[in-house]
């Protein structure tokens, strides 16, 4: 039976898969963490409070980097490069999401309303993080060697959303809540679409490594496309809302460290 257990079991299984999908989530973790410690240095002066929970972003980017990083080497493999295709975070920029790194290698200050355009491109790619990590923890939680990366990421992930609602909203009690929703739901709607491609690419390249039937791989594709099509209709929906989190100040503190896969 086809299931997501089951479909991601056989690709950890095969050092090629594994390797690919850890070179490709390694890379975005990085860009991310570049991204995160750039804006973390550029960010308006009266909001120079946010500054150190934005660089702890950035820090838990980097360090879920170093574990994928890990994780290939403890199977004695080498990362790859990413096929242009699968880069998610580089599409999202593509599409005009979130700030743009030519504005983030220049070293002018962010204005307060760049920030608010951080926050809520965080916002919705951090629900998709944490949803699926948080299915990757439903399953593997227990594994010899995938067990505690997975619990630690996503523990980080839920944090980072957290974060995101809250500084989010305490933006929107400024007056920047229009803003906000544009911006939210202008992200969210380039994201379910940049997602939909960015998965029928890393099938595609999974299918031809394991040798998948075409019967399969295009099974795998209608899912991939009947869930955008949920999201479309209105699934995107939850990407967008805004509610104060459980954990208040979830990224106040110094970032966790990952000594035992670095």
């Amino acid at each position: 039976m086809l299931s997501a257990k089951s479909l991601f079991q056989e690709i950890i299984d095969d050092d090629d898969s594994f390797r690919l999908f850890c070179s490709i989530a390694a890379s975005g973790e990085a860009q991310g963490g570049w991204e995160n410690g750039r804006i973390a240095a550029l960010v308006p002066e009266g909001e120079r409070a946010l500054a150190p929970k934005i660089a702890r972003h950035g820090a838990d980017e980097d360090k879920h980097g170093r574990i994928f990083h890990a994780l290939m080497k403890k199977r004695g493999l080498e990362a790859v490069p990413v096929p242009p295709e699968t880069d998610y975070t580089m599409l999202l920029e593509r599409h005009g999401i979130g700030l743009a790194h030519a504005r983030l290698q220049r070293d002018e200050p962010l204005t307060v309303r760049d920030v608010v355009t951080y926050l809520a491109h965080s916002r919705v790619t951090e629900q998709r993080a944490s949803e699926q990590m948080e299915l990757l923890r439903r399953h593997f939680a227990d594994h010899p060697d995938l067990g505690r990366a997975v619990k630690m990421i996503s523990h980080d992930e839920d944090n980072h959303l957290a974060y995101c609602h809250e500084e989010l909203l305490r933006f929107a009690y400024a007056g920047h809540g229009r803003t906000i929703q544009r911006v939210l739901r202008e992200c969210a709607l380039a994201e379910i679409a940049v997602y939909r491609d960015v998965s029928l690419a890393v099938m595609a390249h999974m299918g031809r490594i394991l040798g998948w039937s075409k019967a399969r791989s295009a099974l795998l594709a209608a899912g991939i496309h009947a869930l955008y099509a949920y999201e479309r209709a209105g699934g995107w929906r939850r990407m967008v809302s805004l509610e104060m989190p459980g954990r208040r100040d979830a990224l106040g503190g110094p970032a966790t460290t990952a000594a035992e896969f670095a």
